[in-house]
């Protein structure tokens, strides 16, 4: 006689959770050769299922050894147990355990997923097994669409979907009428004479008489083992067990098909679900454009002031309020700055805020003091008219040009600016030119609602001093600003004989706006990244929720040759999913938002691809993360223990 298919030695099962030990098998011996049909029968409690559990590698022995074609499976690790589900048996469970969400031939197609078998071969397959079995005008109903006769037939199919030589019937036609039961069994012997080793459980008799082999069980041990008439002719030489699996394509297409299927069934909880997704993303999109934009309208301010201009300002370096009581810049330092190698242009300034009056129109502006090179040094052009000379600071002339601000709102009427004299103060000016517009300042300041007269003029008719705020070097082109700053700081040490000034670089005045810009944008950015967190969390709790309420489908994939990994893939999948949709929806939403702030507030933001992407890896990161806790607690789940979930 060959070596026994299947051979349990001396096997003992006891569960030890909760409570007292329960031993369920004692000093159980079966063998069982390839081409049998063998019935256990045994009443409710007597151990039976528990047996077919571990003949069919979903439970393990407590003690003894099984062995499958003289493989212990105790020394198996779960994917190779897995395996042996997947390649060795088919199942055929009293309660059918159909997956709800799959049509009849893609519940038959699963077992073959997880042999790596092709999409269009295994719809095949089952689509032919189907038809066998008589349910080729059912292919695509659903199980709640199916009669119980039809939904076991279903479950048959899937048994057979790997080819398997060895059938496991639990309780095959327990929720069956008689004539569906007759049905099933009928189909049961038919494949057995097709060579399949056939295995039913059962307590009743009258199904245990289609076998050939009665295995009576009772309080967990065996008590007879009778063989029927004519089992010597029944037997039929047993397929071999399938050793070839590369189920890497087809687990993936099952993975997306299940997940995308699971986010569309529950619509309003995955939408839930993305909005913290959705959220976060938006924020680093449209947060990060603002800040981008904001960044962007102060450098171009300063910029417009000069890349290469140097100030020169009142009082020691990091002396806090020292400008206020030294006086050290006077006319007499200028021809020395301006004769400074390197030096394009200087100038003076001195600002003082004073009441400007022409007619009975009344304006507060901003009055500088200042050289003729001053639309040179800020690259700064009159619009109308001229800018005053450096006659006109010689002379002392009572000139004055005005800004945009200042022409429209006290020349209200289109009366022209120019030629029309002004009263800053109690003097009179004549304007003789307008300058160009230029803006704010990053402080909000108005630029354009300024005055500007020779230094000599203002300090004698309206600021009453000689000395000047501040110095405004222009640095001629190709100089080193480096070169050009220490030989100023030498000049005026020398002059002055003391360091009452501090000279601002304006190089470093950009970079500093430049990094303080950078970590406003990346405060926000972080802000917004901590809803992508929260957002996470949330995958995470609904993550978790629906593997407690698919605990069972999980049950019923690792019966049918799931590997672990198979199990933490599909759910793994489903939440990347869920952030993948909700970060594209969030990339969508972000720009849409920055747009239209960008409409209704009037404030500039620019787009870039780097935090799109950055936003869009976060959401698909945060997938892998928070779902990977519920995919691993779905995969390291009992076979035995899910399917007895309800």
């Amino acid at each position: 006689m060959p070596p026994p298919l299947l051979e349990l030695n001396a096997i003992g099962r006891t569960y030890t959770s909760g409570g007292e030990p329960l031993t369920v098998l004692t000093d159980v011996n079966l063998a069982i050769q390839s081409g049998e049909f063998v019935a256990i029968m045994g009443a409710s409690g007597s151990g039976k299922s528990t047996l077919m559990n571990i003949i069919g590698c979903l439970d393990r022995t407590s003690s003894g050894s099984y062995r499958i074609r003289g493989i212990d499976v105790a020394t198996l690790d779960g994917d190779a147990l897995a395996a042996l589900r997947r390649d060795t048996f088919g199942f055929i469970f009293q309660r059918y355990n159909l997956m709800t969400d799959l049509s009849a031939v893609e519940n038959a197609e699963v077992p073959a997923v997880y042999r790596g078998m092709e999409k269009t071969e295994r719809a095949a397959h089952a689509g032919d097994l189907l038809r066998e079995l008589g349910l080729g005008d059912r292919l695509q109903h659903h199980p709640n669409q199916l009669s119980g006769g039809q939904q076991q037939r279903v479950s048959i199919a899937r048994a057979l979907m790997n080819g398997g030589p060895v059938i496991l019937a639990d309780e095959p036609t327990g929720a069956l009428d008689s004539r569906g039961g007759q049905e099933v069994m009928a189909i049961l012997v038919k494949l057995h004479g097709e060579g399949h080793t056939i295995i039913v459980v059962t307590h009743d008799s009258d199904i245990a008489a289609y076998a050939h082999r009665i295995v009576r069980i009772a309080d967990g041990r065996i008590t007879s083992d009778e063989a029927q008439k004519g089992e010597a002719d029944a037997a039929a030489p047993a397929g071999e067990t399938a050793t070839e699996a590369k189920p890497g394509v087809a687990v993936l297409g099952e993975a997306l098909k299940m997940a995308l299927r699971s986010l569309l069934h529950n619509q309003m909880r995955t939408a839930l679900t993305m909005l913290g997704i959705i959220i976060g993303v938006a924020s680093v999109v449209a947060l990060m454009a603002i800040g981008n934009g904001a960044k962007q309208d102060v450098l171009e301010r300063i910029q417009a002031m000069g890349t290469d201009l140097l100030t020169i300002e009142r009082g020691p370096p990091a002396v806090r309020a020292a400008a206020e009581i030294v006086t050290s810049f006077l006319p007499e330092d200028l021809p020395f700055i301006r004769s400074v190698p390197g030096v394009a242009m200087a100038i003076p300034e001195t600002n003082l805020s004073s009441l400007l009056r022409f007619g009975n129109q009344d304006l507060m502006a901003t009055v500088v003091g200042t050289g003729e090179d001053f639309p040179g040094v800020h690259d700064w052009p009159p619009q109308s008219g001229v800018f005053f000379t450096a006659e006109h600071v010689t002379r002392y002339a009572q000139v004055v040009t005005i800004g945009q601000t200042i022409a429209k709102n006290l020349f209200p009427t289109g009366t022209n600016p120019v030629g029309q004299y002004v009263l800053i103060g109690n003097a009179p000016f004549l304007v003789i030119g307008v300058l160009s517009s230029k803006g704010s300042t990053a402080r909000g300041d108005d630029l354009d609602n300024s005055v500007w007269l020779p230094y000599t003029t203002a300090g004698a008719r309206i600021f009453g001093q000689r000395f000047f705020q501040h110095m405004i070097v222009r640095v001629t082109p190709g100089a080193d600003m480096g070169v050009v700053q220490a030989a100023l700081h030498t000049l005026l040490l020398k002059r002055h004989r003391k360091e009452d000034f501090n000279i601002r670089n304006m190089a470093d005045t950009i970079a500093t706006a430049n990094e303080t810009q950078n970590t406003l944008t990346y405060l926000l950015a972080a802000i917004a990244v901590i809803s992508l967190v929260v957002g996470g969390i949330g995958v995470m709790n609904i993550m978790l929720v629906s593997v407690t309420e698919r605990t069972r489908e999980i049950g019923i994939r690792m019966a049918i040759g799931a590997r672990g990994f198979d199990v933490l893939f599909q759910f793994l999948t489903e939440a990347v999913m869920v952030c993948f949709i909700g970060g594209l929806a969030g990339v969508v939403v972000g720009i849409g938002g920055g747009l239209a702030t960008s409409a209704l507030a009037g404030w500039r933001v620019i787009f870039t691809i780097a935090p799109i992407l950055i936003a869009f890896a976060c959401a698909f990161v945060t997938g892998i993360v928070f779902g990977y806790l519920p995919a691993r607690k779905a995969a390291q789940l009992d076979p035995i223990e899910a399917l007895a979930r309800d």
